[in-house]
């Protein structure tokens, strides 16, 4: 049988080793709950870059769609004086 000084030493390890478990799970924990809000934080900043290349994307679109028309409204310009350019050379012959 063993002698109550080697129980109170065994029990005392029991608990130390007990108490530094308790505070690696919860540094665990921590350490989990900090990675949880990191990878949160990735994903709100990752939704602004998406957002912001999608305005620009749409900005860039409406700029292209804006110079056609132009492109469309001088190319009928050019059209009409060709047609006056040609109506007047008639006239003259």
């Amino acid at each position: 049988m063993a002698d109550p000084e080697s129980v109170r030493v065994a029990a005392e390890c029991a608990r130390t080793g007990a108490e530094r478990r308790r505070e690696l799970a919860e540094l665990a924990r921590d350490s989990a709950e900090t990675s949880r809000l990191s990878a949160e934080n990735f994903r709100l900043a990752s939704e602004k870059a998406r957002l912001a290349a999608m305005n620009s994307m749409h900005a860039t679109a409406e700029t292209m769609e804006s110079t056609l028309e132009q492109m469309k409204a001088v190319e009928d310009m050019r059209r009409t004086l060709r047609d006056i350019r040609d109506v007047n050379q008639l006239d003259r012959n």
